[in-house]
């Protein structure tokens, strides 16, 4: 290995040679130079060489390089020799080693896309004719990444100037790579932007419609001339040159119409065949639309119309399809453009028909989301009410309600749908139609609907501001109804809002505390995320202290299945205290929870790895080792400790 990385160094003596005699860099940096690189290809000449070794060489050289160009243009501006100045093996020298670390990373490391797309950036950069062999490497290691193909097609388009290398290119990736949307949009964008400069190369040529014939007049005089020819009478065969004007004008638009009639061909026969690909991509249909919409082809409305049609053939029955319909329509029949800052009459009355008709033919509680989020948007970004010249007003508002209403009667209501439809009411200052709304809901299909339970809830205890014993008693009535039916981990949010409002409240409190050890029972504890014990002993603990609190998790401990999480809970609630004056009676109330814990759960090495970092830092040397050696003999010497 040492011979090796001799030999590598003892090829560089021309290039530091070199860099000495110019006065690049001096002898001491030389020195630091090789020492760099010794260190370097000794770390490639590892056996496992990582890929972090050669992206460092690769760092190091190219900010080499970098210092490398920054001084020879400072001794250029000081006006060195003219001779040392002229291009020599130093100058090439670090391009060509940062080439050939490339390469050796590459090879070791072919499936690193990151890696194979620095290569490129750098060889592009550089501009050192290396780029099509690197090219025609990846492709050959990745010819299934989309992304390379259209990456070499790039290059070979834009930089390289070769648009047919670029189209066969893409029509290769195409062939490899036929279910890619962006393969088939960028294909069809390189296609149209040829068109384009074909048609830009016409116009800089003077060949356009807009610009002059070849008739000598300067462009603004023959414009104004245009504009008031009524002003000037015929003299000697002058109509008869405007005429010839005419006629040549009349070719140039039938030959620039070819490149716009080519365009279109060429789009249709690319949508074609993506469509066929891609038969159930209903992005790949909206980005082809986009891209009609962005230029001036042949006959664009007609292929307009064929893609829409396509579109709600093939999408119809898709709430997606539909909600980007309405979109469209808002927009102004124009793709791309998710946000209107402001919405004319018209175009929102269309796209209330079109939510309407997919109401009609997708009747789904998707399609009733999409049509309110849709509405409330307009209104945020709109007035309640939009009229247009002839005092035709549409009332939002009204129509929302309609459409929460007819999501009900369909049965088409979620509970999203409606908590919204509540939240909506209240937002009117409509309290008792809400109220209703609410009960209705709660008391039919939506029994077992949290969220509108915690809604419908926070309604009736807003509604009073000093509540009475009476209106306790009702709210207990209505909380306990959903307690009773739904699990414990769904109804968190209704268990914290009733120990919350019944804090104070002992007799009520005690009641929830039963209904909790009923659905605990039935449930069981949770051993992660929420704990229903673990809140109801928080409650009690910041009112009646410690020992109340050690009372109630007692009592939820003889329980059959407490739950880890509880378990952790009340350890780390005694651990917050065991600091105190009585530490060591805590202390042992914390091991007792531990040893009750490891009865049930013994398999845990996170609980037996919690119990030895409790005992070696609260405890004794012997008791955190006789803890560990527990844990070894449960765990049979797979804990970690």
């Amino acid at each position: 290995m040492a011979d090796v990385v001799q030999y590598k160094l003892e090829r560089m003596t021309t290039e530091l040679d070199d860099l000495e005699k110019r006065r690049i860099f001096s002898r001491q940096e030389i020195a630091e130079i090789v020492k760099q690189r010794r260190k370097f290809e000794y770390r490639l000449k590892r056996p496992s060489p990582l890929k972090q070794d050669y992206l460092s060489y690769i760092d190091y050289e190219v900010s080499l390089d970098k210092l490398r160009v920054l001084r020879k243009k400072s001794l250029m501006r000081g006006g060195g020799d003219v001779k040392k100045n002229k291009k020599s093996v130093s100058d090439y020298a670090g391009v060509s080693r940062i080439i050939e670390i490339f390469r050796l990373a590459t090879s070791r490391f072919k499936g690193d896309l990151e890696l194979w797309f620095r290569y490129l950036e750098f060889c592009r950069e550089k501009r050192n004719g290396h780029m099509k062999k690197v090219l025609a490497q990846v492709i050959r290691f990745h010819p299934k990444v989309p992304g390379i193909w259209i990456y070499a097609a790039s290059w070979q388009f834009d930089h390289n100037l070769n648009a047919a290398a670029a189209r066969a290119l893409m029509q290769c990736g195409l062939r490899y790579c036929p279910t890619s949307e962006a393969l088939w949009v960028e294909y069809l964008r390189m296609e149209l932007t040829y068109f384009n400069k074909l048609s830009a190369r016409r116009a800089a040529l003077g060949e356009d419609v807009g610009t002059l014939v070849s008739d000598g007049q300067d462009p603004e005089d023959k414009q104004w001339r245009d504009e008031n020819k009524e002003l000037f009478m015929p003299i000697d065969g002058e109509s008869e040159v405007f005429n010839g004007v005419d006629l040549k004008n009349e070719e140039l638009k039938k030959q620039i119409d070819v490149f716009r009639e080519r365009g279109m061909n060429t789009l249709q026969a690319v949508y074609e065949s993506a469509v066929g690909a891609l038969p159930s991509s209903f992005s790949l249909r909206t980005q082809f639309l986009e891209i009609l919409e962005e230029t001036n082809l042949t006959n664009s409305e007609n292929m307009r119309n064929k893609i829409l049609d396509d579109m709600k053939n093939e999408f119809s029955k898709d709430a997606a399809y539909w909600d980007w319909l309405a979109k469209y329509e808002t927009a102004g029949r124009k793709s791309g453009q998710d946000v209107v800052s402001e919405v004319t009459p018209d175009r929102l009355r269309k796209a209330i028909e079109v939510y309407d008709e997919a109401l009609k033919a997708v009747p789904s509680s998707t399609i009733f989301d999409l049509y309110i989020k849709f509405l409330m948007d307009t209104i945020g970004r709109n007035d309640s009410r939009l009229s247009d010249s002839s005092s035709n007003d549409i009332d939002l508002v009204s129509h929302v309600l309609m459409v929460f209403e007819k999501a009900q009667s369909t049965g088409c209501i979620t509970e999203d749908l409606a908590c919204q439809h509540v939240s909506f009411l209240l937002e009117l200052g409509r309290l008792d139609d809400a109220r209703s709304l609410a009960e209705k809901l709660c008391n039919a299909e939506l029994s077992e609907a949290v969220n509108l339970w915690v809604l419908r809830l926070s309604i009736e205890m807003r509604r009073v501001t000093a509540p009475s014993k009476e209106d306790f008693s009702s709210v207990f009535d209505l909380l306990q109804k959903p307690l009773k039916k739904v699990d414990v981990i769904k109804a968190e949010s209704l268990w914290l809002m009733g120990l919350k409002y019944f804090s104070n409240q002992k007799h009520y409190f005690e009641k929830l505390v039963d209904i909790s050890f009923s659905s605990l029972i039935r449930h069981g504890g949770s051993d992660d995320g929420f704990s229903l014990s673990s809140a109801i002993v928080s409650f009690v603990l910041q009112k009646s202290g410690i020992q109340s609190a050690r009372d109630m998790y007692k009592r939820f401990l003889a329980l059959p299945r407490p739950g880890l999480a509880f378990y952790r809970n009340c350890i780390e609630m005694e651990m917050n205290i065991a600091p105190s004056a009585a530490g060591k009676v805590h202390l042992a109330e914390v091991r007792k929870l531990y040893d009750t814990a490891l009865s049930t759960y013994d398999q845990d090495s996170s609980l037996w790895q919690d119990y030895h970092c409790m005992e070696s830092k609260m405890g004794t040397s012997e008791t955190a080792a006789a803890v560990q050696w527990r844990a070894r003999k449960t765990l049979k010497g797979n804990a970690t400790l």
